[in-house]
């Protein structure tokens, strides 16, 4: 792993960490079901990188939605260079076996690509995607 990659990973469980903060120490009233969470780097191209926000923003979001992903956060890095480059985002699933099935429904779904279609008519917003599959540990306060 890239130091670069390293530094987006920590920041993503750092943020994580302060989404689930709130209920840490807190008496659970009800059981929490272990989830898969999902963290994907996307590398947008060259000046892509506010189409690449527009499609999320507008389509995207919706469509995990509807194919049975949770969505936990979307970040851009702190560095102005870095957040023309780079999109972090988490997602989280019953399973990796629900995963999988999520993302083969939504990669088929004829509204997604219409929507990807259309966004990409002046260029391929993403060059890279990097993808990392994480179990929650037994004493975070997120699962």
């Amino acid at each position: 792993m890239t130091f670069v990659r390293f530094l987006a990973f920590s920041a993503a469980l750092l943020a994580l960490s302060i989404t689930g903060y709130s209920a840490y120490g807190q008496e659970e009233t009800r059981k929490v079901e272990t989830r898969v969470f999902e963290m994907r780097v996307y590398y947008a191209n060259p000046g892509k990188m506010q189409a690449l926000h527009a499609r999320f923003r507008d389509h995207t979001n919706k469509l995990f939605v509807k194919h049975g992903m949770t969505l936990i956060g979307y970040w851009s890095p702190i560095d102005p260079k870095d957040s023309e480059e780079r999109l972090i985002y988490i997602l989280a699933y019953p399973s990796k076996e629900a995963a999988a099935k999520s993302w083969d429904a939504f990669q088929k779904d004829p509204v997604w690509l219409e929507a990807k279609a259309n966004s990409e008519k002046k260029g391929v917003l993403v060059k890279k995607v990097d993808s990392i599959y994480l179990n929650p540990t037994d004493y975070s306060p997120i699962k």
